[in-house]
This record gives structure tokens, C-alpha cells and sequence, in this order.
């Protein structure tokens, strides 16, 4: 058996539901980056990559390309968010992540951008039925990712909330196309994504801060 066929092999079955490793490993890793990120860890970017590979051949085997190209784009982000943070931790004092609120601005370029994005990707998903069998779920998983990613990049406190409306979405879709181990995921990702951004609340008041500038090891 390659390592291939071994991660989309069902690993256990639990409530009914088939468990395969890839689904397993994968989520179990973003799991990990997202505690990383809570603690403004540089190591969330790596992890984050990982978790994206491993999801990737978990998605790509379910026909679920929707989901296998955001996993895709968030091994772009990542490597875009390790650089975005390695640079600011050079340039920091203290060598710390500066967290921050967007301005209404940008919340509103967030907003607009998902809106558009989910419309403009859940069209081509309904165009190529073969790409996605869930066309509009997939495509704001898909969009919702990336703008959830990229306000983390930046230090704004609204990545939480993107991560969490991604989330009310997340749960039933992936049960519903025989991923339990992420829909169970998704469940924890919720109740460390409000842990996440009460903490990130909290350091945005006591300390005023430009859009970046660093993170920890």
C-alpha cells in the first residue's frame, strides 16, 4: 500500500461514521496551528502548510475540489503569512505580534472581497459540476478561508470572526460528504476561535499597533 492509499484508508469508525486518516492527521495538525496562532507563534505558518497538504489528498480523493483548492490556497497564505511575520519580527522591539482591529475600510474591502468571491467561485463550481458537488458551501469554505487567512496575516482581530462564520459552515458540509473527523474539528476550531479572540480582543486595547510588526517563536 503507498503512503498515498494508507492516508485515504478508513482509520476507525466511530458514531457511524468512517474516520480516514488523512481526515485525521490533517485536522489534527490545524488543530495545532490554530493554537499557534492564538499564542502568535511564528511555527502557526508551518503548520498551517502541513495541514494543507495532508487535507489536500483527503479532499482530492472525496471529488471535493472546492475544499482541495482551499487547501491549496492556504499553502499559499502560509507561506505568505511565515513572510509577512518573519519580516515583522526583525523589525519589532520586542519581537512580538502587534494585534489590531481593521479599520472600517478594511472590513469593508474583507467583506466586499468574500461576497464577490464566493458569488464569482460558487458560479464556476455550478458551470463545472465535476469540480465541486456542493458548489456554494464549497465556494465560501473556499472564499472564507483565504479572507480569514489573510486579515490573520495582517494582525487584525477580525481573522477570528471569518474563521467563525467559515466554521457555521464547515461543520455540516464535511459531515455531510462523509468527513466526521473534520466536522468533529470544526466543533474544537469554534470553542479555540472564541478563546482566540478574546485574547487577541484584549491585547488590541492595551496596546496600540500598526498593521505588523513581528511574532514569536
Amino acid at each position: 500500500m503507498s503512503t498515498l492509499d494508507w492516508l485515504n484508508s478508513e482509520a476507525f469508525t466511530a458514531f457511524g461514521q468512517h474516520i480516514k486518516w488523512s481526515d485525521m492527521i490533517g485536522n489534527t495538525i490545524g488543530l495545532i496551528a490554530l493554537a499557534l496562532g492564538w499564542r502568535r507563534s511564528l511555527w502557526t505558518w508551518p503548520a498551517q502548510f502541513l495541514s494543507g497538504v495532508i487535507l489536500f489528498v483527503a479532499f482530492a480523493a472525496g471529488q471535493l475540489s472546492g475544499s482541495a483548492g482551499k487547501q491549496v490556497v492556504v499553502m499559499l497564505v502560509a507561506a505568505w503569512g511565515w513572510a509577512q511575520w518573519h519580516r515583522g519580527r526583525q523589525q519589532a522591539q520586542d519581537g512580538g505580534l502587534a494585534v489590531r482591529f481593521a479599520a472600517w475600510r478594511e472590513r469593508g474591502v474583507l467583506a466586499g472581497a468574500a461576497a464577490v468571491g464566493t458569488v464569482a467561485v460558487a458560479l464556476l463550481f455550478t458551470a463545472y459540476p465535476a469540480l465541486s458537488w456542493d458548489p456554494w458551501p464549497d465556494a465560501y469554505i473556499f472564499v472564507g478561508t483565504v479572507v480569514a487567512m489573510y486579515a490573520q496575516s495582517r494582525g487584525m482581530v477580525e481573522f477570528w470572526f471569518a474563521w467563525l462564520l467559515v466554521d457555521l459552515v464547515g461543520v455540516p458540509l464535511n459531515f455531510a460528504n462523509g468527513y466526521a473527523f473534520s466536522g468533529f474539528v470544526y466543533v474544537i476550531y469554534g470553542a479555540l476561535v472564541l478563546w482566540g479572540m478574546r485574547d487577541w480582543w484584549l491585547r488590541s486595547r492595551t496596546a496600540p499597533a500598526p498593521a505588523l510588526e513581528g511574532a514569536t517563536a
